[in-house]
């Protein structure tokens, strides 16, 4: 069994604005409510963003940055500190990053490894030292969990000794506070003009740049949609340029915490990312209700089955004919409509999520 395991844990995360920060609040959550002594280290924004003293775990910050520099000494000076200082039983970190700096920082307390995103450059110097952080990293971890079969593959093929899927809760998004028509409202939306939706880090992984490409040409269609980028990050100017010189229906958001009420707004939602595990924004659409069409990479053909519109990364044209073909049939709208909570009700929840890691901590420990 394993998951009538107690004692204290080190949660470890470098930078973060998605995904992993919100993985490491749900443990946060429900590891103290199993009645562990939870220690959550990272930058100081994630406990402003993702409130982990407010989850009942104590908060220490460690500015892990999310790539490596001169600043990784001071990191691990901070982390050993902490981890000094908090004596935990298992360390359990969140990434390359995090396991990097934890492997280096960590005295003794076996460690935990979830990877939750692939290198996807590995040209140069640069792409060698991403390598062989992985290979530290996989090799040092007692247990390794992974967010996709894929990182799974790839830990065990660099050296991980136990190294399995873990599970990830799906998100509870909170209630729209804002109605249909009032989230129109704000964007100016004539009656009967199509919002097609994406959140996410704007960074060259997630592809933003075929989006805007493919609105460009959808100012052809009658009504013309207009296309919404909640999030933000290195790839903003670009975008925007982008965006301005293609005269494309396409707006970035910036950083939003009303994505419940966007989803509702939102006719059409999109992910053109190169690679992901368990991508966020899929899940909240498919919980939502709103059709999704997304690129078939990494974790994601898993994760929403066949209760979303597959395409291959990196293909303008399929993304064109996709978008098009789902705003021309109401019908196959309403299907994927109904399919996505029920495919949302097949993934882990919190307590499923909890209940793996204590296993795995149990793993780790040898108790």
């Amino acid at each position: 069994m394993g998951d009538d395991w107690r004692g204290s844990v080190a949660l470890v995360l470098a930078s973060s604005t998605g995904g992993v920060g919100q993985h490491v609040a749900s443990l946060a959550r429900g590891l103290t409510a199993a009645d562990c002594d939870v220690l959550v280290c990272g930058p100081g924004a994630t406990d402003e963003l993702f409130g982990f003293a407010a989850a009942g775990a104590t908060f220490v910050p460690v500015e892990i940055p999310a790539s490596p520099g001169p600043q990784d000494a001071g990191a691990i000076r901070q982390l050993r500190g902490a981890l000094a200082a908090g004596r935990p039983d298992v360390v359990h970190a969140h990434g390359f990053r995090a396991g990097f700096v934890a492997q280096l920082a960590r005295a003794g307390a076996p460690l935990v490894v979830t990877w939750h995103n692939a290198v996807l450059d590995r040209k140069g110097l640069r792409g060698q030292a991403a390598t062989l952080v992985e290979r530290v990293v996989a090799r040092s971890a007692t247990v390794t969990l992974g967010a996709s079969d894929d990182l799974v593959q790839r830990a065990a093929s660099l050296g991980a000794r136990n190294a399995r899927v873990g599970a990830v809760a799906a998100p509870t998004l909170p209630v729209p506070r804002r109605t249909r028509s009032a989230v129109r409202a704000e964007f100016r939306l004539p009656a009967g003009t199509p919002l097609i939706l994406s959140v996410g880090r704007l960074h060259p992984q997630k592809r933003y740049d075929l989006l805007v490409e493919a609105s460009a040409r959808w100012r052809s269609l009658d009504p013309a949609p207009m296309v919404v980028v909640a999030g933000s990050g290195p790839s903003y100017m670009a975008l925007a340029q982008q965006a301005s010189r293609l005269h494309a229906p396409f707006h970035l958001l910036g950083r939003r915490n009303d994505v419940s009420d966007l989803l509702l707004g939102a006719d059409l939602a999109v992910i053109t990312s190169a690679w992901e595990a368990r991508q966020l924004f899929a899940q909240e659409a498919l919980e939502s209700g709103v059709p999704l069409i997304t690129t078939a990479v990494g974790g994601l053909p898993g994760l929403v089955g066949d209760a979303a519109v597959l395409i291959p990364p990196g293909d303008v044209d399929a993304l064109d004919d996709a978008v098009r073909a789902m705003l021309a049939d109401p019908r196959m709208r309403a299907d994927y409509a109904a399919r996505g909570p029920e495919q949302a009700a097949t993934w882990p929840r919190e307590a499923d999520t909890v209940a793996d890691v204590l296993r795995a901590y149990a793993e780790a420990t040898g108790r």
